[in-house]
């Protein structure tokens, strides 16, 4: 069962013990994100991340690597488009250690010159390695596609323009404005007593609230654009994006099992249809990303060049069959047992539960058991999902495409 705790900072601490286990995972969790940025500074919540790493008043980053080797635990950090988190695992008996290290990590980092110029590089190394990448770099494109220059459609690595210009006062400006008790939440999984719980609060009681509201910025409708590139690539990467619905909107169970139905497995009709039946692709799947206030169902494909229209044509016909036919009852009750079955055996290590636990109150701000989770599936009928399958099919989609000539598909018009 998860439980919480509000610091009287603001900051709140959920924890879900696992009796059974002897590892323990915690994380923490800022929500602020690359949305959160302005255009000229698109990259700092990414090189923000990056940068705590690498040293504190008291510990090298040599320091910070050795202290989780040694104590056979795993730390590391990631930033989303509305959040960032950092976060470690270790066995129970070197939880204190592990959660003194990202504690001191979080509140104690240096930020050398020294650091920053070197990790400039990096980034900028791993910005080049993603555009290197047609299949990673052509969502990037969607995104810019569906939302323009809002921050949601700008790269959360950051730009080859914007990242060298990152220094020390920067991050420290960023972190005073998003970086608030009231912003963050601290998830932990696993082995669980009071005493740890007290020391984490200790370790954050210290943080107090600045002068600075957080902002965040409301994203714009879908725009739909249409974009392409041309790359020195053997495959054409196409991608598809179309509304979705927020994090706490009702529709989020209709659209998981008609993502599912979509692309999400290998029985799904993506599948099926477009690699089993007509070998127009190898890698073909959907995906549905829920933001706070809207969402956005994706479509990828990689294929050869001159099957693009097909596959096209193939993507949209497949919508428009859920758009207007009822999924059968014998796939309804097969993809809800997928989507089930994906859900709880999710939840069996200590990190998938922090990780759970801690979007869900920066998100949600409330907690839905496994049980009450699969009777949200279990609720949804066929037309729910033919109904949000028509929301979607009656708006435009966005595109994105990169292939050897740059060209749209057929029928595609007003490129970015």
């Amino acid at each position: 069962m998860v439980q919480r705790r509000k610091l009287k900072n603001g900051l709140r601490v959920v924890y879900e013990p696992m009796e059974h286990v002897r590892s323990l995972s915690i994380g923490i969790w800022v929500y602020t994100g690359s949305r959160d940025e302005k255009r000229e500074e698109n990259g700092i919540t990414h090189f923000l991340e990056h940068m705590l790493f690498k040293g504190t008043k008291e510990r090298s980053a040599m320091e910070i690597a050795e202290a989780f080797d040694r104590i056979g635990g795993s730390v590391n950090a990631f930033t989303a488009k509305e959040y960032t988190c950092f976060y470690a695992k270790v066995i129970d008996k070197h939880a204190r250690e592990a959660i003194d290290i990202l504690s001191d990590m979080f509140f104690n980092s240096t930020f050398y010159e020294e650091e920053i110029v070197r990790e400039r590089d990096v980034v900028l190394e791993e910005i080049r390695m993603v555009e290197d990448t047609a299949d990673d770099i052509v969502h990037d494109d969607l995104d810019y596609a569906a939302y323009g220059n809002h921050p949601l459609g700008l790269p959360i690595l950051g730009t080859e323009r914007t990242v060298p210009i990152f220094n020390r006062d920067h991050l420290y400006d960023y972190i005073s404005k998003h970086y608030r008790p009231d912003n963050i939440v601290v998830s932990i999984a696993g082995k669980i007593d009071d005493s740890l719980l007290s020391f984490v609060e200790s370790q954050f009681a210290q943080f107090s609230t600045n002068e600075f509201p957080s902002q965040q910025e409301t994203p714009h409708a879908l725009i739909a654009h249409k974009a392409a590139r041309a790359k020195s690539v053997e495959q054409a990467h196409l991608c598809l994006g179309f509304n979705g619905v927020s994090v706490d909107d009702d529709r989020l169970f209709p659209m998981a099992l008609l993502n599912q139905l979509l692309g999400g497995s290998m029985s799904s009709r993506l599948f099926q249809e477009i690699r089993e039946e007509r070998g127009l692709a190898y890698a073909i799947f959907s995906h549905h990303i829920a933001y706070r206030d809207g969402g956005m169902l994706s479509i990828y494909a990689g294929t050869a060049p001159e099957k693009v229209n097909e596959v096209l044509e193939a993507m949209l016909s497949i919508i428009d069959r859920f758009a207007h036919e009822r999924v059968s009852e014998n796939d309804m009750e097969n993809v809800k047992s997928q989507v089930q079955a994906s859900l709880l055996l999710g939840l069996e290590s200590t990190t998938s539960r922090m990780s759970k636990n801690g979007k869900n109150e920066l998100s949600l701000g409330f907690h839905r058991s496994p049980e009450a989770l699969t009777d949200r599936i279990d609720a949804v009928t066929s037309e729910d999902i033919q109904s949000i399958a028509g929301d979607i099919y009656e708006h435009d989609y966005a595109l994105s495409l990169i292939s050897p000539d740059g060209r749209l598909p057929r029928g595609c018009s007003d490129p970015l």
